[in-house]
């Protein structure tokens, strides 16, 4: 009796994590994030191969959008562009050429800023992901990871990540990371707490030949 009782529990929570995982959509939602200050707008060439890549790689019903990481980033008008594929392939081919235009159109004429709001750019993705409904979220952070505020501005609060993959990418090492190696260890992994903490999955990923690594989880 004890043997069928167990072995009637197991079917149960079986059935019932199919159940979970056949309710998940199969979308995908994708939030980039470019850092624009200082010389890192050097930088902002290779995020081009970065978003032909998204555009190659997401589909009908998938949401992409790119954003730029500014003095005050949570803002919609830091937003670049954004766009939820159509289910019709023709419609979704225009839409990524849109979209590509517009990316070529910024990256081209972008200024530098002063400051560094990651926290602020991330919170904004967030959101936006969260209201896409969408059942796999990245969150794609094209930056150094250094974070410099305006005097006043409060970041240092919990951001939520619940089943979202934050992704740095390009995480170049500052002059500073020369004379002390650890100031960049010491950014990764600030990072990687905060993100573990808000319920995400964190990964770095800076050879950029590797892109095929970018929409997997875990």
């Amino acid at each position: 009796m004890k043997k069928l009782l167990i072995t009637l529990i197991l079917v149960v929570v079986s059935v019932s994590l199919m159940a979970c995982s056949e309710n998940k959509p199969r979308t995908k939602a994708v939030f980039m994030l470019l850092d624009t200050s200082g010389t890192y707008t050097q930088e902002l060439q290779k995020a081009q191969k970065i978003v032909n890549y998204l555009l190659g790689n997401l589909d009908s019903g998938d949401s992409l959008a790119v954003a730029r990481i500014d003095s005050g980033s949570f803002s919609e008008k830091d937003i670049v562009t954004k766009v939820t594929f159509d289910p019709k392939p023709s419609v979704t081919n225009e839409q990524k050429r849109r979209f590509k235009r517009r990316m070529d159109d910024f990256i081209s004429t972008v200024k530098s800023s002063p400051y560094t709001d990651i926290s602020g750019g991330v919170l904004q993705a967030s959101e936006y992901l969260n209201e896409t409904g969408a059942g796999h979220r990245y969150i794609l952070i094209f930056s150094d990871l250094e974070e410099e505020l305006i005097k006043g501005h409060i970041r240092n609060f919990d951001i939520p990540l619940v089943d979202t993959t934050v992704v740095a990418l390009n995480v170049t090492k500052l002059r500073s990371d020369n004379v002390d190696p650890r100031d960049y260890l010491n950014r990764l992994d600030a990072w990687a707490a905060r993100v573990s903490k808000g319920g995400g999955t964190w990964k770095v990923v800076n050879d950029l030949e590797r892109l095929d690594k970018l929409l997997t989880t875990g």
